[in-house]
């Protein structure tokens, strides 16, 4: 017996450290807003910089991260975000709710956006703007803190308990202040059925939110509005009028996604 556990066992049989080099360097740059440097990838993950350099060509040339000329530093491309997209669940999620977004954008003159939950954080994964001049809109693939956002409070208020548990082992460390008043809003949220909310990044905006289900009854979007009131110009539904508008699309989404049909 050499002590080790059948876990232990199955890892060291399986292990493939190429694949997980790669994986690691991805990982590491999808949380690094400015890129990082050859030497700065290898100092983080604890490598020498020759064994770095080599995933780094192979990422560069599969086309998953770029260099930059100015400083040399590597970031993400967006071909993790379009291998995503490749998924028949978010092909079929955005392909569904794509017209009525744009329809409902037009209707409300206001901009809004299709989110996820990702790793621990909130995905954009579509946003269309309305055609007025001036507008609020999230960049599309965006990564966020679900802690500043009415998207994630809806799409972890309907959250079974384990499935909490688990997302905010995800998210990282947080002032205890601002976790606790995230789970507050929860129950509050789930009993209104959306989230409405002033915006905790940009002063002036009221942000409104509502969950689409899909066939099993999970949340698994959620459309926001970042709802600006406009003092000129094209006129604007209300916030009441907006937030009817953005609960009845929701609805509609869910029914074609299959939500209700087995209840």
């Amino acid at each position: 017996m050499n002590g080790k556990t059948d876990d232990q066992i199955d890892q060291e049989k399986y292990r493939a450290p190429a694949l997980s080099k790669g994986l690691d360097i991805l990982e590491l740059l999808a949380s690094e807003v400015d890129g990082l440097s050859q030497i700065a990838i290898a100092k983080q993950l604890n490598r020498n910089t020759s064994e770095i350099f080599r995933m780094l060509m192979v990422l560069c040339q599969r086309g998953y991260i770029e260099q930059r000329e100015e400083d040399d530093r590597y970031q993400l491309t967006t071909k993790m975000f379009e291998v995503a997209h490749r998924h028949p669940p978010i092909r079929r999620l955005t392909s569904i709710a794509g017209d009525a977004m744009q329809r409902l954008a037009n209707e409300v003159n206001q901009s809004m956006h299709l989110a996820i939950i990702h790793s621990g954080k909130v995905l954009v994964i579509a946003q269309v703007d309305c055609q007025d001049n001036n507008i609020t809109a999230v960049r599309l693939g965006a990564q966020i803190n679900i802690f500043d956002t009415a998207s994630g409070r809806v799409l972890a208020a309907w959250m079974d308990q384990d499935v909490l548990d688990n997302l905010m082992k995800d998210v990282g460390t947080e002032p205890a202040d601002k976790y606790q008043a995230f789970l507050d809003d929860l129950p509050k949220v789930k009993e209104a059925g959306y989230c409405e909310s002033q915006s905790l990044t940009i002063a002036g905006v009221l942000n409104l939110s509502a969950p689409i289900f899909d066939f099993s009854g999970k949340v698994v979007a959620a459309l926001t509005v970042p709802f600006i009131q406009r003092l000129s110009g094209t006129s604007v539904a209300s916030v009441e009028e907006c937030r009817e508008r953005l609960i009845a699309v929701t609805k509609d989404i869910s029914r074609r996604l299959g939500a209700g049909a087995h209840s």
